[in-house]
């Protein structure tokens, strides 16, 4: 029981630093690496103190265990994103619709136009917030669903910090694109000429900086993505295009390989720049020049 009551106090500490919510924010995706002993420490029979129970139920209303907290981080993420062999678990707890009442991204061109519940896609699959974290790094954000400027958007929050001269913190907003992982992890989207977002941010730039990652089997390394770089001017909404030629290879298998829109995941991010970040994405999916 000391054991126990120890391992909460530690997770309430740590829980300032991790991927934390935004105050004003309902919902929002969290990142610790002592999730799954936390998960473990609720296990631990019936038993328990008053306190322990208290402390529990804080940590569920937080994110930190049960539910969300449990998303296997690992197969989902690794680290800028995850080996195009990963799967993403539905492991939030939420409210998802079946199936079979999602259409895929290729067919209706929108990988997520905000009308499914967070962390949900309007196309079957899920959004994730990472950070650098995962490797090391010491940047942290959220993610969450609010609305911005009359508009319902994901809103990536946090701060990019650059540790030791590497150019490679960052923090972003991922999903998985194929409705049925388990049949194919791949989408075909070779009939679409891009990707095309309705993005606004906040800043002190007159424009800020900010890429799309995209994974195809090509992708086989950690670190490996196609990417491409957006720039919007802070405090109004815009809708950016990015046609594929945009996209250039990062790390082993893509730097070689011509880039292919057979695609796993898309992640939108702020990476290699110090900065605070304020990244609203109200629509995201694919677009056709007529």
């Amino acid at each position: 029981m000391m054991m126990k009551t120890a391992l909460l106090s530690i997770l309430l500490l740590e829980y300032s630093t991790a991927f934390q919510p935004a105050a004003s924010t309902s919902l929002s995706r969290q990142l610790h690496p002592l999730q799954q002993a936390a998960a473990a420490a609720d296990d631990g029979g019936s038993t328990n103190k008053k306190g322990d129970n208290k402390a529990m139920a804080f940590l569920r209303s937080k994110g930190r265990i049960g539910g969300a907290a449990n998303m296997d981080f690992a197969n989902a993420m690794g680290l800028d994103e995850s080996p195009s062999g990963g799967s993403q678990k539905d492991t939030t707890g939420g409210t998802k619709k079946s199936k079979a009442a999602y259409v895929s991204c290729t067919t209706s061109g929108v990988i997520d136009d905000m009308s499914d519940p967070f962390p949900f896609t309007s196309s079957g699959s899920q959004w994730l917030g990472i950070t650098d974290r995962v490797m090391g790094g010491s940047s942290n954000g959220s993610l969450t669903r609010e609305t911005i400027d009359g508009k319902l958007a994901n809103v990536l929050r946090g701060n990019v910090s650059l540790v030791s001269g590497n150019n490679g913190g960052f923090i972003q907003m991922a999903t998985d694109l194929s409705l049925d992982p388990s049949e194919d992890a791949f989408v075909d989207a070779e009939k679409f000429d891009g990707i095309e977002l309705e993005v606004y941010c906040e800043g002190v730039n007159p424009e800020e900086k900010f890429n799309v990652h995209l994974r195809n089997p090509a992708c086989d390394r950690q670190m490996s993505s196609y990417r491409a770089t957006f720039e919007v001017r802070p405090g109004q909404w815009a809708t950016v295009r990015l046609p594929w030629d945009a996209f250039e290879g990062f790390g082993p298998g893509p730097e070689v390989t011509p880039f292919v829109p057979i695609l796993r995941r898309l992640g939108v991010v702020s990476i290699g720049e110090v900065k605070d970040v304020v990244l609203a994405v109200a629509n995201v999916g694919f677009f056709s020049v007529i």
